[in-house]
């Protein structure tokens, strides 16, 4: 009681001190935004009391962002946070490593280059949220809640020059703006957007279009306290200016397998667009207790890889993993990883398995709270989890059987499955209410409380629709493989259902991917055995997998493109999980599927580059 009583005490005085801060700077005519105002403190975290109001919508200078927001009630006043990945994303903040999920240290406008401004955290579930209160009173910013919306609203900056910078991990523009403002990044293949809350003066912008600017505005020069190694710049085709109302944005085109890197230093102030090969800044944020974001560069041979990757030791008892999917109403649809975990309210996630991206109909295992969504093919790798702590992967069969009341067992070779073969399948509520045929000329055979009830023929694929019983489930047999009359209307039938190995029906939660990347250390990629195609065998491309430490956390890892070059193959992807510390890993959807996310946001790449998915691994904290 009184640790608690001295963390308000010392809070109150944190605030009382930055009030009167904010109201020398805010009360002055001409406030001098261009020496930087640092601001030291460091306290023990303090709990959160219940959120005032909660929202998934910011609009910033009349622009709206899918960014969730929180207010609370701290004393006597009303705090303002913004989850801390979506500061990032929506104002500029650079957040730096720290072990202290309470306190998170930030790069930003108002403070000295090498002095980080620490920033108070929260976590209300699911999310943790920044408390930008102070943080938005010094840039000048005004802010309004209207039902789930935050209103924010930033004076608008000057930018008085812009300069290019050779440097030799690549090149460097340099904005100088009178004021802290905000800007936003995305980027693709190819290119860069840095939207900036602010406006290039009248005097010194021609109405030049393209990568053209008056030489009043733009200085190819370099720039010793930013690097004293930089070589002057010959030409603007680096970027453009496109310039707005209320905006400036810089479009820059990026060289192959290259990124940015955007931050802000002061005394003056500047805005820092870095274009490098090895744009991932390292660090380690203790997201909350249990949880750590991590990003490194990666060695593997010569070539070196950015890799994002959370730790999870989920045998907290306020941490949990379960699969999601992007539609819990029914086994067809894909959406954006961020979309999906925000509506599951998980507190991370990371794609899953594979799909079928026509149809939406997923590829392989998905088994939630015991439930098979989706049952396994091919025999390939899949990871199984309790709620435990207790986690196994390796490659995974599934093995059902029908057994007759005339003692017949005729093998079910899929369970709400999307991979079509002869056979016999079966699909159950979990699939959804109702069942549309997925191949020519299948035959349906109801099953209400362990009876066939009904046989119907359909013809043509995707021209039938067929209810699935809530208490049964529908036989579909394909390609004739067997003869309808062996199941006919009246007959009693059970089932059977085994994994092998057989171990993985202990485990009430399980997604399959693969190939398999470790198996006690070991790399045993072998894509081939798990009747991968050859192309993807030998594929370079972004990845995701999930790992175990030999401490029992897991590891959730993203990896994009080479430093330089291009995506890992399946074997450097092995490589990087044993030199993160896995013990056993699993390859998992790739590509343009490759998404993990942190906080409702994405943190390994920009969501316009990122495609929907089927499924996923959610993280769940129970506060």
């Amino acid at each position: 009681m009184k640790r608690i009583q001295w963390r308000s005490l010392i809070l109150f005085c944190v605030s009382v001190i930055l009030t009167l801060l904010i109201y020398y700077l805010t009360s002055n005519s001409s406030p001098d935004f261009s020496q930087p105002v640092s601001i030291t403190y460091s306290i023990l975290p303090v709990e959160a009391s219940n959120s005032v109001q909660q929202g998934k919508e910011i609009i910033l200078n009349g622009k709206k962002y899918q960014i969730p927001w929180s207010q609370w009630q701290q004393g006597d006043n009303i705090r303002t946070g913004i989850s801390d990945i979506g500061t990032m994303n929506l104002l500029g903040l650079q957040l730096l490593g720290t072990q202290d999920p309470g306190l998170q240290p930030v790069r930003w406008f108002g403070t000295d280059s090498g002095q980080p401004l620490p920033i108070l955290a929260r976590f209300i579930a699911p999310y943790r949220y920044l408390d930008v209160t102070e943080l938005i009173q010094l840039a000048g910013g005004q802010l309004q809640v209207n039902g789930n919306t935050l209103e924010l609203n930033f004076p608008m900056a000057q930018i008085s020059n812009i300069r290019q910078v050779n440097q030799p991990w690549g090149k460097r523009i340099i904005l100088d703006v009178n004021r802290p403002t905000v800007w936003q990044v995305s980027q693709a293949k190819g290119q860069g957007l840095i939207t900036i809350s602010g406006q290039v003066s009248q005097a010194s912008i021609s109405d030049n279009n393209g990568p053209s600017f008056p030489s009043n505005l733009l200085n190819n020069t370099d720039e010793d306290d930013l690097g004293s190694e930089g070589s002057q710049a010959t030409n603007s085709s680096l970027f453009s200016l496109e310039k707005t109302e209320k905006l400036t944005k810089i479009n820059v085109s990026l060289p192959t397998s290259s990124g940015l890197n955007v931050f802000s230093l002061s005394n003056p102030n500047r805005i820092i667009i870095d274009v490098r090969s090895d744009v991932i800044v390292p660090k380690e944020i203790v997201w909350t207790p249990g949880i750590i974001w991590r990003q490194q560069l990666v060695k593997i041979s010569k070539d070196i890889f950015p890799v994002n990757w959370l730790e999870i030791d989920q045998r907290s008892p306020k941490i949990y993993l379960k699969p999601i999917i992007s539609n819990p109403n029914t086994q067809q649809g894909i959406a954006p990883l961020v979309t999906t975990a925000q509506n599951w309210q998980a507190s991370a996630a990371i794609n899953g398995g594979f799909f079928n991206r026509n149809n939406q109909l997923p590829l392989g295992a998905i088994r939630q709270n015991n439930n098979w969504l989706s049952s396994p093919i091919l025999g390939r790798g899949a990871v199984a989890w309790n709620d435990r702590g207790q986690v196994n992967m390796n490659r995974l069969s599934f093995r059902e059987n029908l057994i007759t009341s005339s003692r017949q067992t005729i093998p079910i070779l899929f369970l709400n499955s999307g991979y079509i073969q002869g056979g016999i399948a079966r699909y159950t509520a979990d699939w959804g209410e109702k069942y549309t045929n997925l191949s020519d000329n299948e035959t349906i055979i109801s099953v209400q409380n362990n009876q066939i009830i009904e046989q119907k023929q359909a013809e043509k694929a995707g021209g039938n629709i067929f209810p699935i019983p809530s208490n049964g489930y529908l036989l579909i047999i394909r390609k004739n493989a067997v003869a309808p009359s062996l199941l006919s209307v009246g007959m009693s039938v059970k089932i059977e259902t085994n994994t092998m190995p057989p171990e993985f029906n202990q485990f009430s939660h399980i997604v399959g991917a693969g190939p398999l990347l470790i198996s006690n250390r070991r790399i045993v990629v072998n894509a081939e055995g798990e009747n991968f195609s050859k192309g993807f065998q030998q594929q370079k491309a972004s990845r995701s997998a999930i790992g175990v430490t030999n401490k029992g956390t897991i590891m959730l890892v993203a990896v994009h493109t080479r430093v330089g070059g291009s995506g890992a193959t399946l074997d450097e992807m092995a490589q990087i999980m044993q030199q993160l510390g896995a013990v056993n890993a699993l390859n998992l959807d790739g590509g343009s599927s490759t998404s993990l996310a942190l906080s409702g946001q994405l943190i390994d790449r920009s969501p316009v580059t990122a495609a929907k998915v089927h499924n996923g691994i959610g993280v769940f904290v129970n506060p």
